[in-house]
């Protein structure tokens, strides 16, 4: 008999009464675990997932009859007079958003468009694209967002080609038909619609985003709404390309109207004080096209749309935002928190604003750094006299994303919780490592028009696996938790056979040399020793050698002495801390040409894909092992 253990005394039972800790509501029920045999664990919730409504934009028009006059989305737009510093916020009301999701809803029916001839969305966030999705949601006609960059940065256009030929879309929308005029030539037939919302192209059929919402609605809008089923598809996203050409995962309408369920279960909070989210994160990825965006519509709350972002020149836009509107909510990638904290801590109008009504601070992407989480944590203390609970989890394009989730504060970054209400959880024994696999109503049934990838996802019980390394923070105790512990595709072994975790050791490496690292990709696959291709954060780097132009290339940061000094002593430090060789990196080179796009080197969320970074520069590779290493290779 399978042993079981059921443990009661969750760490969330106790977190509104700590001391110093912001109370919020927070899910407070546990999970259980149970042993099989060969070493396996499954974990189930205890709650149960409560109904979800069909579609997604049946909340849409509940709030729009409760809430008609309310923001549901804004956005800054230029002023009459075109200074961009003067823009404003132009908003649209939850009355307004449900009136054009109907019209455009029927213009899309008028096109005859389907899952087999959708749309393809290739611009950045915005109204438009917003409404656009949502009324694709409301009649049943799936859209797409793809990655800007795939478009406005690639040099060949490959991977949007690669998407067109996946999709097979019959309506194409861009903001601004200029700027994308070139990727339209390059990848989509001349044959398919494109929209836009200024500058429609020329020389093929086109419109513009206004002729949407002069449509009419008629009857065939309910028809159609009421026609959808569960499991049709709502949406397709693209998988960010960290390990191979993106694939199309299908998002059901099942998917998404049970993940917001089962975020608004584990956080509770949400529904009592709706969300004021600003937000930058991007919609062609599931983090901030399902999660952020879902989270404000879902729960009657009001979507800023931040034109920043993480980087100089941009992170200073999220700054004049965020001194704008106290958010209840905050969402960002580690980068983002690292660039909005000097704002931080030098102005106390903001840290006052930023902290005021934030109930929770979330991060995904990668992970965060300790000095990072701890300066937020004394930054809330000092500014509002309270804690605010940092979070994190485990989550995919393919579970849409939430599946595993820390809802409790705790003293280290990394914790990423338990599953949620109707997920069940699956810890499958790998060398000496933990798989992560789940099964539940917001797990993909597929990639799109790809069944080959599908089948290798997916075990014979139906569970869907991340890739991913989880390990328990108490073997003992279940309820604290889950770490990740690296992904799995990227471990290999050294010539001794000695296995090597590159997750945990590039986070390891991160942390160290933060914030002058950006990542690092681990060599060593039948070697006798760890070397490491470093990416450095330019910017960092740049201010150890101020005399440095500001504009200086990359090539010539990296050579500067003080950069090369300053990296070889962490690394000594770090080497000299190692416990072994799976983890002491000997050999290092700071990378003089930064990750490649369209080689695949890295993603429009800046993961970086370690394999195609080591079969592109096997020339640096070989170097860095070299009898006799060059000058610019640092030793330890």
């Amino acid at each position: 008999m399978p042993d079981a253990q059921k443990i009661h005394n969750h760490p969330l039972a106790t977190t509104a009464a700590k001391s110093g800790v912001r109370q919020v509501r927070m899910r407070t029920s546990g999970a259980t675990l149970q042993t099989l045999a060969g070493g396996v664990m499954l974990i189930r919730p205890e709650e149960e997932l409560k109904p979800y409504p069909k579609v997604l934009t049946d909340r849409l028009a509940y709030w729009a009859k409760v809430t008609p006059d309310k923001t549901c989305i804004a956005q800054r737009r230029a002023t009459a007079d075109g200074q961009p510093d003067k823009d404003e916020w132009q908003r649209l009301t939850y009355a307004q958003v449900w009136e054009s999701v109907l019209c455009i809803g029927q213009a899309l029916l008028d096109r005859g468009l389907s899952a087999e001839r959708p749309v393809a969305i290739l611009s950045e966030n915005g109204l438009e694209h917003y409404l656009l999705m949502l009324a694709g949601q409301h009649v049943g006609i799936p859209t797409a967002a793809i990655s800007s960059s795939y478009s406005l940065v690639s040099k060949d256009f490959g991977k949007l080609r690669h998407c067109m030929k996946i999709l097979t879309p019959g309506l194409i929308f861009v903001s601004e038909g200029a700027r994308y005029a070139q990727a339209i030539e390059a990848a989509v037939s001349e044959h398919v619609e494109v929209i836009a919302t200024t500058a429609p192209p020329d020389r093929r059929k086109a419109g513009v985003f206004a002729s949407l919402l002069e449509t009419s609605p008629t009857g065939a809008v309910r028809e159609a709404h009421e026609k959808i089923r569960p499991d049709d598809v709502a949406k397709f996203l693209f998988t960010s390309g960290s390990t191979a050409l993106p694939k199309a995962v299908i998002n059901t309408h099942r998917m998404l109207c049970a993940n917001q369920q089962q975020i608004a279960q584990v956080f509770p909070f949400l529904a009592g004080d709706p969300p004021v989210i600003v937000d930058w994160l991007p919609w062609n990825h599931t983090f901030g096209g399902n999660h952020d965006i879902g989270i404000a519509l879902y729960n009657g709350g009001t979507f800023y749309i931040d034109d920043g972002k993480p980087g100089p020149g941009s992170i200073e836009k999220t700054v004049r935002n965020l001194r704008e509107i106290s958010t209840t909510i905050f969402f960002n990638v580690p980068k983002g928190y690292e660039d909005l904290l000097p704002f931080l801590r030098a102005d106390r109008e903001l840290r006052e604003t930023f902290f005021r009504r934030l109930g929770m601070m979330f991060y995904a992407g990668a992970g965060l750094s300790q000095p990072v989480w701890d300066a937020y944590r004394q930054l809330a203390f000092e500014t509002c006299g309270e804690r605010i609970v940092m979070a994190t989890g485990l989550g995919s394009t393919e579970t849409s994303p939430m599946a595993i989730q820390c809802t409790w504060e705790t003293d280290r970054a990394g914790t990423i919780g338990i599953p949620v209400p109707g997920i069940e959880l699956k810890l499958v024994p790998h060398e000496d490592k933990l798989e992560a696999r789940v099964r539940g109503p917001n797990v993909t049934p597929g990639y799109w028009r790809q069944p080959e990838l599908t089948a290798k996802v997916f075990d014979h019980d139906g569970f869907y696996s991340f890739g991913d390394a989880v390990k328990l923070v108490d073997p003992g105790d279940v309820n604290k938790g889950l770490l990740f512990d690296g992904r799995l595709t990227e471990d290999f072994k050294l010539a001794n056979g000695t296995w090597v975790s590159v997750g945990p050791l590039r986070a390891k490496m991160i942390a160290h040399c933060a914030p002058l690292l950006r990542d690092a990709v681990i060599a060593g696959l039948d070697r006798d020793f760890l070397a490491a291709i470093l990416f450095v954060d330019a910017d960092a780097c740049r201010a150890l050698a101020p005399e440095l132009p500001r504009r200086a290339p990359l090539a010539e940061i990296v050579a500067h002495d003080a950069v090369r000094g300053r990296f070889h002593a962490l690394l000594k430090s770090l080497a000299h801390h190692s416990t072994g060789s799976s983890n002491r990196v000997v050999r290092a080179v700071l990378a003089a040409e930064p990750p490649s796009l369209d080689a695949g080197e890295i993603t429009d969320k800046g993961s970086f894909n370690q394999r195609a970074v080591l079969e592109r520069r096997v020339a640096l590779v070989e170097e860095l092992y070299a009898a006799n290493p060059s000058p610019r290779i640092l030793c330890m």
